[in-house]
């Protein structure tokens, strides 16, 4: 393998650096991509009513941006738009927002889309590398930010006779491709013909579209760019995570802790190649830091089976915090040192969360703790002494612990697979009878 072929990403040079002394102390601004940027990698891209559905799940998990569409790509994006406007299924509190490319016939397209909508979130973007400057358009720098400046104008234009509250939004599509003196004049250049004020703030999203750096350095692109933005108490700094390096999540809180205030992204990472930003995961971060994730995170095994059947995707067993098995120890010392933390937790009845292995209580998002200990042949007598006092509200002494351990070990060792809850019930009752004897 030509390992040479490949350049190292560069640092931001001379640049004194504030985020990694800075604290996540509250939730940002989410906004859901999943009907856009997570529609568009399906196999089979969502119906009307299929995204209607999904439209109302992320509302009800509490999303307040939503990307909804692509209206000058697709007729059934345009078709889904006009939906939830006239029959009047968006929230008064929901932005719906739409994805536009700097095409003027497509900006009148989607203009058209979002007629009557009382929250409107208008996504300009245009390529800003250097290579797809040079040669996918063969545009000069000049004429690249001219076609951002222009097509946000005319934007503008055709947005100013809007009943409802209208935000502007602009991302260098390729900023992590981008060099930054250039991204920060074309984004500056588009800021100064929106002209935003504190009343009324546009987004400047920043996306990792390929994600090519390490989440360090994306930090500090995003705390660079926010020192040197115009207007910037007018500006709400977004950022737009992909997953290719595999670290979209770590981005995204750096880049958080680095100053932006918005982040987009999909349930479950869903998006072209690696992925988009795991929205459930970020959120999940925040919460088990004890800080309100602004989420109804309680409900997210309803909204796994949804996103599942609507998809055609599964979420991994070992997903973090929604996994199937993200809870479950079949390792003896792990199960001991569960047993001994829950029933501490009890006893004491702590008001914090403190059991070793389980970064949250598996009751948040209503799991049973009978999960969380499965019983195989690794599995010792603090796994079984837990299943007992669960199934049968019966604490078993060190001695019995040990004794029916060892007949589990040996049970699971000559079937060569994991025991139910009826054969280890099973079992304990001819333990039990057994000592009776």
């Amino acid at each position: 393998m030509n390992y040479k072929k490949y350049k190292q990403y560069p640092i931001v040079k001379n640049f004194d650096r504030k985020w990694p002394n800075n604290e996540l102390n509250k939730a940002p601004i989410y906004c859901s991509v999943d009907l856009r940027d997570g529609n568009q990698a399906l196999v089979n891209p969502l119906s009307i009513e299929q995204k209607l559905r999904y439209f109302k799940t992320l509302v009800r998990m509490g999303f307040k941006h939503i990307e909804v569409s692509y209206p000058s790509a697709s007729q059934t994006d345009f078709d889904f738009t006009r939906k939830l406007i006239e029959e009047n299924h968006i929230p008064n509190d929901v932005y719906i927002q739409v994805l536009i490319p700097a095409k003027k016939e497509w900006i009148k397209r989607s203009v058209e889309a979002m007629k009557g909508s009382k929250k409107a979130i208008f996504h300009l973007y245009n390529p800003t590398n250097e290579f797809q400057r040079r040669v996918v358009f063969n545009k000069t720098d000049k004429q690249i930010v001219q076609m951002a400046v222009e097509n946000m104008q005319y934007l503008i234009e055709q947005t100013k006779e809007f009943d409802g509250e209208v935000i502007y939004e602009y991302s260098p599509e390729s900023f992590s491709q981008t060099n930054l003196e250039f991204a920060l004049e074309i984004c500056n250049e588009v800021i100064k013909v929106v002209k935003p004020t504190p009343n009324k703030k546009m987004i400047i999203n920043l996306p990792n579209t390929l994600e090519a750096c390490s989440a360090n350095i994306y930090a500090d692109r995003i705390e660079w760019m926010c020192n040197n933005l115009l207007y910037k108490d007018s500006i709400i700094v977004s950022v737009h995570p992909h997953n290719d390096r595999g670290t979209s999540v770590s981005s995204a809180e750096l880049a958080v802790l680095a100053g932006a205030s918005r982040v987009e992204g999909t349930l479950f990472g869903n998006g072209e190649r690696a992925g988009n930003l795991d929205l459930v995961n970020f959120a999940f971060n925040i919460y088990s830091n004890g800080i309100d994730a602004k989420l109804d995170l309680s409900i997210i095994d309803e909204v796994k089976k949804m996103y599942e059947e609507l998809t055609s995707l599964s979420v991994p067993l070992r997903h973090p915090y929604v996994g199937e098995m993200i809870f479950t120890a079949f390792s003896g010392g792990h199960q001991d040192a569960i047993k001994k933390g829950m029933d501490y937790q009890r006893q004491k009845a702590l008001e914090t969360w403190s059991v070793p292995y389980l970064p949250i209580d598996p009751k948040d998002i209503k799991r049973d703790y009978e999960k969380v200990i499965r019983v195989n042949s690794q599995s010792g007598k603090g796994g079984v002494s837990f299943i007992i006092s669960e199934f049968f509200n019966e604490n078993l002494s060190k001695q019995d612990s040990i004794a029916f351990g060892q007949i589990i070990k040996e049970e699971s060792d000559k079937l060569q697979s994991e025991l139910s809850k009826t054969q280890i019930i099973n079992l304990y009752k001819e333990f039990k009878k057994a000592k009776n004897i």
